[in-house]
């Protein structure tokens, strides 16, 4: 979707201003977010990638005006009202009023540190055979989905050159939204800088994104 959250090459933000030895957390109450919305995950109720839709809804005015990990707490709280698990009387009260959903699966604390090094890998096999190689000339598609896809904005739409075939990955288009993994081919794809940003692109600059075989037709 064209949330708040797809912002590559959009003006009027400022400049990026690094923070030098930036610490993984600024606040206490930081680590707290990270540790609830990943057990919360583990649960197994959602997938990673309708999280990151549900962050992507926020109202822009919301999304702009929090930090991080703000921006994943008020995702998760939609999570778990979606899902059963609070409602919004027990988010005004601050405790639970009912049972609410049960729980899949716990994560437990002496397994947190096997879990997240376990990670969560998305890659699966595909029988079909890539519809392109390296080389190929290839054109992005032109839409604006309600919901959840992983092309930039920016990439819409756009003529590259596939620079390299990757093996099949979870469609995170169809996964985030209870529509299955249907895994499918990724591939790099590489664009002029002209092509991307238009006339006065610095033309020693080039763009690559990691795109799912269906966003891409040949050219």
């Amino acid at each position: 979707m064209n949330g708040p959250h797809d912002l590559g090459g959009q003006m009027g933000f400022g400049p990026v201003a690094p923070e030098k030895d930036e610490p993984y957390f600024h606040a206490e109450w930081e680590k707290r977010a990270l540790g609830v919305t990943l057990t919360s995950g583990a649960m197994g109720h959602w997938t990673i990638d309708e999280s990151r839709h549900a962050r992507e809804c926020l109202h822009p005015a919301d999304y702009y005006s929090s930090s991080y990990y703000e921006i994943w707490i008020k995702a998760l709280e939609t999570l778990l009202k979606r899902h059963g698990f609070v409602m919004d009387e027990e988010v005004a009260a601050g405790k639970a009023l009912g049972s609410g959903t049960t729980p899949k699966r716990v994560l437990k604390a002496e397994n947190v540190a096997a879990v997240l090094a376990k990670g969560g890998p998305c890659d699966r096999p595909v029988e079909a055979p890539a519809r392109f190689e390296a080389g190929d000339r290839v054109r992005t598609k032109n839409f604006h989905p309600t919901g959840h896809t992983r092309l930039p904005r920016y990439a819409r739409g756009k003529l590259g050159v596939v620079e390299a075939v990757h093996d099949g990955f979870v469609f995170p288009d169809s996964n985030a939204h209870g529509g299955g993994e249907n895994p499918q081919r990724v591939y790099t794809v590489v664009f002029s800088a002209a092509e991307i940003w238009g006339e006065g692109a610095d033309p020693t600059l080039t763009v690559s994104i990691d795109a799912w075989e269906s966003y891409l037709e040949p050219a």
